[in-house]
């Protein structure tokens, strides 16, 4: 097994631009929300940072941060 290639660093004299780095999702309890895989549902509680538990009509589910498929509404 290899290991994953790390990181690379940005040099402040390289005329290239910086990666910028995504800002993170944050949700309320409340909020309406769609996932990519189970639909539309609505946030019944949040834990800050880590995950956020959403309601989807059928199933009860703990959305695991940072959220890639999941956007609020």
């Amino acid at each position: 097994m290899t290991k994953p290639p790390a990181p690379r660093r940005h040099l402040p004299t390289s005329p290239f631009k910086a990666p910028v780095a995504p800002t993170p999702k944050h949700f309320a309890t409340g909020d309406q929300v769609t996932h990519d895989v189970h639909g539309l549902g609505q946030v019944i509680g949040v834990e800050d940072g880590i995950a956020a538990l959403v309601d989807f009509g059928s199933a009860q589910l703990r959305i695991l941060s940072p959220y890639a498929k999941m956007t609020k509404l």
